[in-house]
């Protein structure tokens, strides 16, 4: 199972994953019926979720929805510490995740717009370089696991932080390792090569512990959030949570 999971991640184009893989893991969902762990976004439980990853981690995806372990921190996160689910917002999701796209479209009290350059599950087609809306647009602003993709995460940023209004916020999660630096060579355009020095062939950085740092030199304010410190070991046990990942809030900035 891990090594066939990871064989698809590395080599099936994401755009056709993104639109075969619910009906796949409806399949799976009925192998691993229990109640040992739930999915906080979907409320389904099983008796552990799928391995996920290019080196496939245990009791990672859920079958129903596909969230992954971040996607679950992101829902609670979103339900415990801000408004998102009640108040009147204007929301932009960049490269929407799968998990959450039907759900915060249902949502009464948000005007949602999904946005990316691929994602056949996007409804604007948008360069993230060059967002197509106003200054001072959006209430929220959801940008996860891109910055490692793009050209100049940077102008990316200053983009993001353009069209958030004074008051808004988001998120932008990227793979953080334990690196004291970004790894950055733009020399490195093979995507062999990009997987051994990056960690996967569509990547040109591989972020460190300066992340936040680094994003910030867009103009943008970034927190560093470590919510899933305060739950506690048995609702991230429940939930299938990472242990350690930081949330990374952003506000506008100057």
């Amino acid at each position: 199972m891990k090594s066939i999971i990871s064989f698809v991640i590395r080599y099936i184009p994401r755009p056709f994953l993104q639109q075969v893989s619910p009906l796949a893991m409806k399949f799976f969902a009925q192998l691993n019926k229990g109640t040992d762990v739930t999915c906080p976004v979907c409320q389904h439980s099983y008796k552990k979720f799928l391995p996920y990853g290019r080196i496939a981690r245990e009791n990672a995806l859920c079958p129903n929805c596909l969230s992954l372990e971040r996607h679950r921190l992101m829902w609670l996160f979103l339900q415990e510490k801000t408004d998102f689910f009640t108040a009147k917002l204007k929301v932009l999701h960049i490269a929407p995740e799968h998990c959450f796209i039907n759900r915060f479209e249902a949502l009464p009290n948000l005007d949602y717009i999904t946005a990316d350059l691929e994602s056949p599950l996007a409804k604007v087609k948008m360069d993230v370089h060059k967002i197509p809306f106003e200054e001072n647009t959006f209430d929220v602003v959801f940008c996860n696991h891109v910055m490692e993709h793009v050209e100049d995460d940077l102008l990316a940023c200053s983009e993001i932080n353009r069209v958030l209004k004074s008051d808004g916020w988001g998120i932008i999660q990227s793979p953080v390792y334990n690196l004291p630096e970004t790894l950055e060579d733009k020399s490195i355009t093979d995507p062999a090569e990009r997987e051994k020095v990056f960690g996967q062939r569509d990547h040109v950085r591989k972020y460190g512990n300066d992340y936040a740092k680094r994003l910030r030199k867009s103009g943008i304010r970034i927190d560093e959030n470590l919510f899933v410190k305060e739950l506690k070991s048995e609702k991230v046990k429940q939930f299938a949570l990472p242990e350690n990942e930081i949330i990374f809030v952003c506000k506008k900035g100057n």
